[in-house]
């Protein structure tokens, strides 16, 4: 059976956390796909040469936890292209820290709720007045449940994904039906991101990429990446605490 491969062109999308890991590989999957991206992030030497490379993309360069920056620069891209068909958010910081050394939780909590808030609002807000739009959230198979280890990240992405899902809900607000929010949740993959030693079923960042972009193009609600974690997805969502605590 023949894989058809479908051209989207002009189509406009932001990639929030494009420097490094899922948020530049879709990036440039994005602009060999016909969209023109701009591409965030704070490491501007990064941001310009991938836009170097890649002549679709170009870039901003800002940090998010400055909340009137992340206002300020979303609305001079919607200016730049008039509309936005697309918007991936996948920048995130994530800590071991058992020590509940407090500037680990209180950057944790600022990056992966306040700023990811902040920008799921904006998007959702504009693609209501545009009446159509599609918001794309890498939340964390560590939304499911606690962790000892690193309680504020796992904490933050369950956060993002009931936020995520409220504004699905949302989406009966606009008429058009022609708002999405797709929930992306990755398993362990090969990234910086990556928390602790001798890591179970990590991935490689172009599988879990390719398999990402495909679930954006389809529009799926959520989504777990790689594709075996669906199976860890469920055993997690009925273990009891008890035995979580025993065992990790």
């Amino acid at each position: 059976m023949s894989l058809k491969i479908v051209i989207f062109s002009g189509m406009n999308a932001i990639v929030f956390g494009a420097s490094s890991g899922i948020g530049r590989e879709l990036a440039i999957s994005l602009s060999q796909d016909g969209y023109k991206v701009k591409i965030t992030g704070r490491r501007e030497e990064l941001l310009k040469e991938l836009c170097l490379e890649f002549p679709q993309l170009s870039y901003r360069a800002f940090d998010i936890q400055d909340l009137s920056s992340v206002e300020n620069n979303f609305a001079d891209m919607v200016r730049d292209f008039g509309t936005i068909d697309l918007i991936v958010h996948c920048a995130g910081v994530g800590y071991e820290n058992p020590e509940l050394i407090w500037e680990m939780e209180s950057d944790t909590i600022a990056t992966n709720v306040c700023s990811a808030t902040k920008i799921y609002d904006l998007s959702f807000l504009l693609f209501k007045r545009q009446g159509f739009g599609h918001l794309v959230g890498i939340s964390s198979i560590a939304s499911l449940r606690g962790n000892r280890h690193s309680p504020a990240y796992f904490a933050s992405k369950a956060f993002q994904v009931n936020y995520l899902e409220s504004l699905y809900l949302k989406t009966k607000e606009v008429a058009s039906s022609k708002v999405h929010v797709t929930d992306i949740r990755p398993g362990f993959l090969d990234t910086r991101m990556a928390l602790g030693d001798d890591i179970f079923w990590m991935s490689p960042l172009n599988k879990a990429v390719g398999q990402i972009y495909r679930a954006i193009k389809c529009k799926r609600r959520r989504v777990y990446i790689s594709k075996r974690w669906t199976l860890i997805a469920w055993v997690l969502k009925i273990v009891p605490s008890w035995l979580i605590k025993k065992i990790m």
